[in-house]
């Protein structure tokens, strides 16, 4: 058998986080908690946004800035599960054509929106 090795950049193949509100408001405290994640090195972060029901522009640039954080290390962002409102908003920001955006939680795996994991058509 086989054991799959990570390579030694990383130190954590994969980091889940569920936020309930990204907005201005909170951004403090969950820009904060990205600056602890990416010091654990993770090869990819998912966003599980279900529980979301709002993005606005502060948090459409914290997830720019998370996702260029992490192409800087060859590291990938994905976004989970964002109700239909919050899929509009990264939609209308364009945010599906830059992040890996999937439906279904089996689905999150490393892959690139070039590939059209999640994306929607323009």
């Amino acid at each position: 058998m086989t054991t799959q090795v990570m390579p030694t950049r990383y130190t954590l193949p994969l980091v889940e986080v569920r936020v309930t509100e990204l907005d201005l408001a909170c951004l403090p405290e969950v820009g904060a908690m990205f600056d602890r994640l990416l010091t654990l090195r993770p090869a990819q972060i998912v966003l599980d946004l279900s529980d979301c029901r709002h993005l606005d522009a502060a948090a459409i640039g914290l997830l720019l800035d998370l996702h260029r954080r992490l192409a800087r290390a060859d590291a990938v962002l994905t976004v989970r599960n964002p109700n239909p409102r919050v899929r509009r908003i990264l939609h209308i920001a364009r945010l599906d054509r830059v992040l890996s955006i999937v439906t279904d939680p089996g689905r999150a795996t490393r892959t690139a929106p070039a590939q059209g994991v999640g994306r929607t058509p323009a």
